[in-house]
């Protein structure tokens, strides 16, 4: 496995990060847990997670299989770099919050913590990453909050999650104000081949504000890891985002396109997705959410996959990204 800084900090990471949405729903307790065995026996040091997975009533379930994994010992804990996120709220179908039961006030940011704590069966959060912008909420109030987090020894870092340009901007400009706090460390956004609007705004607000990019649905929700060949080869059908996106005309021409190059060279989809989102400048590393240990097997390859030129090339004509801001919609 090979490692970097997260963002401007000391903390140092694994170049793949391991997402757990699929923990609970699609993939049960002991297969969970040995995956999150083999992605620490591989070198995966971070673990990214949020207080709603699990999803509907089982909100919290994610963190719950997390926490019984680390309850097994072994230094489980002491190795990971664990991630989790705040904002949703925790009721069962979405409809009945109570008042400040959800996104980021000093009280549910408070309550939150703790929740996940518990669920973790940890004392500390080592990244507790804010799962979207709350506009009601004033950063002064968030970063109070997190100092008083961080003096308790209930958190280490901060990080965002879905956060535009300019609030990643607003956030730390308001955090050099305050004396001794970092402000945000990573931003963990929608980015892959097929979705590079990221490149305007967020990636270049991120590096100069020292933060770590970690991009979440790498394969663009299963697009990029050979959705084409798989119907044709095993008859499986695609599905979630997928569906829609070959709907496009254009669009299944372009992952056509993408298939066809990529047998070309002999390469697999999926991880080819990957190892491109390790050389994009500013990017600490993916999430991988592997619902099986072979899932986890083709992710772990592309790490010391290699790119040529000739590829690169071939992939930004198919999937170009949008320029940089402000050419991209300006002169």
């Amino acid at each position: 496995m090979k490692y970097t800084q997260l963002g401007r900090t000391g903390l140092k990471v694994s170049r793949l990060v391991l997402g757990t949405m699929n923990f609970g729903p699609q993939t049960d307790e002991a297969d969970s847990h040995a995956i999150m065995d083999a992605a620490l026996d591989a070198g995966i040091n971070i673990f990214d997670t949020a207080n709603v997975y699990g999803w509907g009533e089982d909100k919290g379930r994610t963190e719950s299989i997390i926490g019984n994994w680390f309850a097994k010992g072994g230094d489980r804990r002491d190795k990971v770099v664990l991630a989790t996120k705040v904002y949703g709220n925790m009721s069962a179908d979405n409809s009945n919050v109570w008042p400040n039961h959800d996104k980021l006030s000093a009280v549910n940011i408070r309550r939150a913590v703790d929740a996940s704590l518990k669920r973790l069966r940890t004392d500390h959060i080592d990244v507790y990453q804010f799962h979207h912008i709350d506009r009601a909420t004033p950063f002064e109030e968030i970063w109070q909050a997190v100092d008083v987090l961080i003096q308790q020894g209930k958190i280490l870092y901060v990080g965002s999650s879905n956060f535009p340009g300019y609030k990643i901007a607003q956030a730390n400009e308001i955090a050099a104000r305050r004396s001794g706090t970092i402000g945000l460390v990573s931003e963990q956004c929608l980015y892959n081949l097929a979705e590079r609007r990221a490149e305007m705004e967020v990636i270049p607000a991120a590096r100069d504000y020292g933060l770590g990019v970690v991009p979440w649905s790498p394969l663009n929700g299963g697009l990029l890891g050979g959705v084409l060949r798989k119907q044709v080869e095993g008859g499986r059908r695609a599905s979630g985002r997928s569906v829609d996106a070959l709907a496009d005309t254009a669009m299944r021409d372009r992952i056509q396109a993408y298939e066809d190059l990529l047998d070309k060279h002999g390469l697999e989809p999926g991880e080819v997705a990957l190892a491109w989102l390790l050389t994009r400048p500013g990017v600490t590393g993916p999430i991988v959410g592997p619902r099986t240990a072979e899932q986890l097997a083709s992710a772990l390859r592309a790490v010391e996959l290699e790119l040529s030129e000739e590829l690169l090339t071939g992939l930004d004509e198919i999937f170009p990204g949008p320029g940089p801001s402000p050419e991209a919609f300006a002169w």
